[in-house]
């Protein structure tokens, strides 16, 4: 089943709310999926010729000074912005990228949730309730984030299995629904050069759009391309840098929810989780056509 959530700052004076706001969203979402809880917030870019990573460790009780220092010694310069839980922050002087590829190589004892130079991607197993808590996410500040709570169906109850999911950089997915033809796509793709983590599905339509980014097309086109190379029921919302979007299948069986103010854009599986946003009652609300992209970015609005 699974909840989505979303919440694009208009305006400014709700930036520092951010996490508060979405983690009452994530909250609401509770009975659409027990099993795990995530988010991806956009916020404090990385300076210019820096990036930013967000590590997930196995070892609860992981110390990130090794770490942080073996990233400094190989790309000159890094340090870590924060820790939530078992995941932290890293800022680093190098290209994304190759950070990642570098961690992964080097470090096979964490793991890489997100790369780029805004994204954080924060996820674990157990209620929202309790992830909420666990990383303090209502004192998170930002410009947009989405989140994710999820009923498992399709493979097992992981961290890593978890949503949101990011195959490039600051670009993220979360999945309301099932993919039919994710094995075969999952192939087609791993030529492509396209690296996958876990036997989600939700991962491989990330790839899918990092892919088709990759090789040029806008987010729109991305998407567009999705509803003629994606088989089965979805609602996605993707996250990027500058904004997010979503999207519905031809049949849009999966629900979703989108409401507007002048200071905020939200969207959600149910509007009870808009409801706990100010001015809910009076924002314009409607529910998002099939096969229809929905974009906001912040260069226009």
């Amino acid at each position: 089943m699974c909840g989505i959530v979303g919440l694009f700052c208009k305006s400014p004076e709700l930036e520092p709310r951010l996490g508060e706001y979405l983690a009452a969203m994530l909250e609401q979402m509770s009975d659409r999926g027990p099993d795990s809880a995530g988010v991806a917030v956009y916020r404090d870019p990385a300076p210019s010729g820096s990036s930013k990573v967000t590590v997930y460790s196995f070892d609860p009780e992981m110390s990130w000074d090794a770490l942080r220092a073996e990233l400094a010694a190989r790309f000159g310069g890094a340090h870590e912005s924060g820790v939530r839980a078992n995941h932290a922050v890293f800022v680093v002087e190098g290209e994304a990228d190759e950070v990642e590829d570098w961690i992964r190589r080097h470090r096979p004892d964490v793991r890489v949730m997100s790369a780029g130079r805004a994204i954080e991607i924060y996820k674990e197993v157990g209620r929202p309730r309790a992830f909420v808590e666990q990383f303090r996410l209502g004192d998170i500040e930002g410009s947009h984030g989405l989140g994710h709570t999820r009923m498992a169906t399709e493979s097992r109850v992981t961290t890593e299995g978890s949503h949101p999911f990011s195959t490039g950089l600051d670009l993220c997915l979360v999945h309301n629904g099932s993919l039919s033809n994710h094995n075969r796509l999952r192939e087609r793709l791993r030529r492509e050069g396209i690296e996958f983590q876990t036997e989600n599905d939700t991962e491989v339509a990330a790839g899918y759009l990092a892919w088709r980014m990759r090789e040029g097309a806008s987010l729109q086109e991305a998407l567009e391309g999705a509803l003629a190379d994606l088989d089965g029921f979805y609602t996605f919302l993707v996250g990027t840098a500058d904004g997010f979007a979503v999207l519905r299948d031809p049949i849009a069986c999966k629900p979703a929810v989108l409401a507007e103010t002048d200071d905020w854009v939200a969207m959600s599986s149910e509007y009870r989780a808009i409801a706990v946003l100010p001015g809910a009652s009076g924002a314009r609300l409607w529910e998002p056509e099939p096969s229809v992209v929905y974009a906001w970015e912040k260069a226009l609005v």
